[in-house]
């Protein structure tokens, strides 16, 4: 006899945990210490809120779209493009992002895809140690570069204006 293959389970239904779970929430709490340390301070100190409703926002409205993603995924749906995604993250929702990837396991093994967001995280947190340790050197440098940095990244597919 031979034995029938076992159906996939269905997306959401008995979801096996997070795998290093430990790890992955100390990696999660380290990096969005200096965005939430930097948001809140802005806030408290110079009543500049939009920092800190932007990482809200963007990571709520991210963490959305990506089980919103997984589920058309699972179904065959339409999809959301990645350059929104990547769009997301890059306006401040990568922590929500992050967290959608370990949540529902989405967009984790794909190669590209992961470069790009990292990159992204990896820009935010030199912003926040620039904005909080050193100056705010590299923001001197951002109003002159963003024009050039948007232009390039269209041009390359990996970023599109919503």
């Amino acid at each position: 006899m031979t034995s029938a293959r076992q159906p996939q389970r269905p997306a959401g239904r008995g979801r096996a945990p997070v795998r290093q779970l430990p790890l992955k929430l100390a990696l999660f709490v380290l990096l969005c210490a200096l965005p939430v340390y930097g948001s809140a301070s802005l806030w408290v100190r110079q009543g500049m809120m939009i920092p800190a409703l932007a990482l809200t926002g963007m990571s709520l409205l991210a963490f959305v779209l990506y089980r919103r993603d997984k589920r058309q995924a699972g179904i065959g749906g339409q999809r959301t493009p990645e350059n929104v995604l990547h769009t997301l993250e890059l306006l401040g929702g990568w922590p929500g992002a992050l967290l959608a990837q370990q949540v529902f396991r989405h967009k984790t093994r794909k190669v590209s895809f992961q470069v790009v967001f990292w990159l992204i995280v990896a820009v935010h947190q030199a912003l926040w140690v620039d904005w909080l340790f050193l100056g705010k050197r590299l923001w001197q440098m951002v109003p002159a570069q963003v024009h050039s940095l948007i232009t390039s990244a269209q041009s390359a597919g990996v970023l599109a204006v919503c």
